[in-house]
């Protein structure tokens, strides 16, 4: 066995599938290759895997991401709706141009961090991706804020609740939550306004309470239980659409998440999406004009 290797835990049934990321004597370092988790097991209770498709669990898991996707998809079309219906009607663009909301997405996986940049790029959402550890998160975070100016922060990668604690109301209890809330507190510190600066944090059993008061408006996990590499993509890109005047629907983003309310959790948040006139693209074809 190597590093970069998938495997399954056999004392949980190969339930989860991850990566080999490290190895600390008999012990491996685990990172879920599609969801949310950081975990470790002896070498001797893990089985490499030839074929992901063929466990119950992996097919599952994208066949959930498959239908987020189809489901921000959707929401995005029906925002353009009626830029679509103007367009056909006159065979012009629109007489306005849109402004959905600026994303800055850290995170603790690269492979999930491009996953989430695709679906930024497919979906037209302006976005910034950066990787680095979460101990880095607040560090990098108090040099990209000023420089990117965001309307959404995400803060994620790899998180779980250490086997030897207990005691799920500490930090100490979990591997990263403790770094997800100096992360939140840096983007507080920054802009106070959970209006103005909307923070989507946690991964997988996150402490859902302790992201909360850091000043989250959506976090993980009130159940504590893993959540899918792209719940908080999924989050950040209704922000990103939901417009400025309105509220984003709260039990209707949770409930289209992958985990769902045991997953994801958060507060009444205003959207970020304006749209702006004229569209100076409509009137000049050739210009140049970037509105972002």
């Amino acid at each position: 066995m190597k590093q970069g290797d998938l495997v399954v835990r056999k004392s949980y049934g190969g339930d989860i599938l991850f990566r080999v990321a490290a190895f600390a004597g008999q012990q491996a370092v685990l990172r879920g290759m599609d969801y949310r988790l950081l975990a470790d097991a002896p070498m001797n209770d893990l089985q490499t895997v030839r074929n992901p498709d063929e466990l119950g669990g992996t097919r599952q898991a994208r066949i959930h991401a498959d239908e987020s996707l189809r489901r921000i998809s959707e929401l995005h079309n029906r925002q353009s709706g009626i830029s679509g219906y103007l367009a056909h009607l006159d065979d012009r663009r629109p007489p306005y141009f849109e402004l959905p909301g600026k994303v800055l997405h850290l995170d603790g996986d690269l492979n999930y961090l491009n996953k989430s940049m695709q679906v930024y790029r497919q979906l037209r959402v302006p976005a910034e991706g950066v990787h680095c550890h979460e101990s880095q998160m607040p560090q990098v975070l108090m040099r990209m804020l000023p420089q990117f100016r965001p309307d959404i922060v995400v803060i994620t990668g790899h998180d779980g609740v250490l086997k030897q604690k207990q005691d799920l109301q500490q930090l100490g209890s979990y591997k990263n939550s403790l770094n997800f809330v100096r992360a939140v507190d840096v983007a507080r510190e920054y802009e106070r306004s959970r209006d103005s600066l909307i923070v989507i944090a946690g991964a997988c059993q996150s402490h859902f309470e302790a992201l909360l008061q850091a000043g989250s408006n959506f976090a993980s996990s009130p159940g504590r239980i893993m959540i899918h590499a792209l719940d908080p993509v999924y989050i950040a890109v209704r922000a990103s659409f939901t417009p400025f005047r309105e509220t984003i629907n709260i039990n209707d983003v949770i409930a289209h998440t992958i985990s769902g309310r045991q997953g994801v959790g958060g507060i009444e948040t205003m959207g970020r999406y304006r749209v702006g006139v004229p569209n100076l693209k409509a009137a000049n074809p050739e210009q140049n004009v970037n509105i972002m």
